[in-house]
């Protein structure tokens, strides 16, 4: 499974993803460029800045879950 695949599969529970979740789950050390392929592809897909534990600022990302049609 490609990593935008993985990516998607994940968005697509309701969970959100994080860089560091990505990379220790996925093996993904380029987050933010598999979510840019998503959102061309048209996946409605959102990003917050939260602060980790260690006070650093990281973007989180997650499905629109308002989104009435998702590419398939």
């Amino acid at each position: 499974m490609s990593q935008n695949a993985e990516v998607l599969y994940h968005l697509k529970k309701g969970w959100t993803i994080t860089a560091a979740e990505a990379l220790r789950e996925y093996g993904c050390f380029r987050l933010a460029a598999r979510i840019g392929d998503l959102k061309e592809a048209g996946w409605p897909i959102w990003s917050v800045r939260i602060k980790t534990p260690s006070g650093k600022h990281v973007a989180q990302y997650s499905l629109n879950p308002n989104k009435e049609a998702w590419p398939e």
